[in-house]
């Protein structure tokens, strides 16, 4: 079992300075949880205060059950992959590897099994003999990873581990760190400003702002269900675009005006606005760029002209300007008319409509989801 629970856990710097304001989450065994934030929201001091290098202000870390928050960070069990690699240039890739495993005077065949076995799970058995400097960006990450493997910890802490590979290097190694999760049972935690990644590693994000957790959930619950305005913009690409807007409520009816369009509400986000008592009221409407669909007009439709068109490959990012607003609209190829077919010119007028039950209304002074 290798659970971790966070409970009200600060971070108070001297003059009282708050890094991380009573952070509360519970971590299940084998679980992949990622911490995911802009740079400064207290992601990476959350997991040096899980790996015992900042000290914990108030709350409690427990480990399986233990209390640690007071335990040497060697005792804690606690693998942790730096995005600096932070190897020793004058071992070879084997030696970094066995290197805590001979401080702990661990038998030497002992040694030799668990670092081939690491090396072979990252494919780096023709590196052992290598020093880092031999090596490539993605080739000294997995030595990194495979120095924490070899420990079989009950928690592995990843900090950026990606961020000083180039574009296509982070994938292949997101696509490693995958397998290596399937292939190793220990509970992972994964701090990253990407989003991307966090989409695709975690089984649960936590996503924070200025040391405050904004929201948890399974990628595709934050991303269907933001709870406010900074996570609905934080995830998704392109960013989710925001309308100031008027929320109007007719009986058990509700539309949405915006730049003098009356739009309808979905039934169901109707049936949920009505349970949450929701009255007339200024929003913020928020619609993903692939929520919008080009169309050739209608009462329902918005107007505007083209700005920018990026090809994609197989989409189109339309970049509109609406009443003095940029609007970005994500529109598969096979779905523009045949004169548009290679792209829309700077200058057309287009019309657009939100699909009704991808909508999304935040209340304007609190930011937080109306549903």
């Amino acid at each position: 079992m290798s659970t971790v629970s966070l409970k009200n856990v600060k971070k108070i710097y001297e003059g009282n300075v708050t890094a991380v304001h009573g952070f509360n989450l519970e971590i299940a065994d084998k679980e992949f949880i990622v911490l995911v934030g802009p740079s400064g929201c207290g992601k990476s001091t959350t997991l040096r205060m899980i790996a015992g290098l900042e000290e914990i202000s108030e709350g409690d870390l427990i480990i399986d059950g233990n209390r640690v928050n007071e335990v040497h960070p060697k005792d804690r069990d606690i693998a942790m992959v730096f995005q600096s690699y932070a190897l020793y240039p004058h071992m070879t890739v084997y030696e970094n590897m066995a290197f805590a495993l001979t401080l702990r005077k661990v038998p030497k065949d002992v040694i030799d099994k668990k670092v081939r076995e690491a090396a072979e799970i990252l494919g780096i058995t023709d590196y052992l003999e290598r020093k880092p400097k031999a090596l490539s960006g993605g080739q000294r990450q997995r030595v990194a990873i495979g120095r924490a493997i070899v420990r079989e910890p009950k928690v592995f802490l990843m900090d950026e581990p990606l961020s000083n590979l180039d574009a296509k290097l982070r994938n292949q190694m997101r696509a490693e760190i995958i397998k290596l999760r399937q292939r190793i049972d220990t509970t992972f935690i994964y701090v990253t400003h990407d989003q991307t990644e966090a989409m695709t590693l975690g089984d649960r994000i936590v996503i924070m702002k200025d040391g405050y957790i904004m929201q948890i959930g399974t990628p595709q619950e934050v991303f269907d269900h933001p709870q406010n305005i900074f996570v609905a913009g934080f995830i998704g690409m392109p960013q989710m675009n925001f309308f100031d807007a008027q929320l109007n409520k007719n009986g058990s009816n509700y539309t949405v005006d915006v730049y003098g369009v009356n739009v309808p509400v979905d039934e169901e986000i109707a049936k949920q606005l009505a349970a949450n008592g929701a009255e007339s009221q200024p929003i913020v409407l928020g619609v993903r760029p692939e929520h919008i669909n080009f169309t050739q007009g209608s009462n329902k439709s918005l107007k505007g002209k083209v700005s920018v068109c990026e090809m994609m490959g197989s989409e189109y990012h339309l970049h509109v300007t609406t009443a003095d607003k940029d609007v970005v609209l994500r529109v598969p190829t096979q779905d523009l008319p045949k004169e548009f077919a290679n792209g829309i010119p700077y200058g057309v007028e287009i019309n657009y409509e939100f699909r009704p039950s991808c909508m999304h209304l935040f209340n304007k002074e609190t930011e937080k989801n109306l549903i």
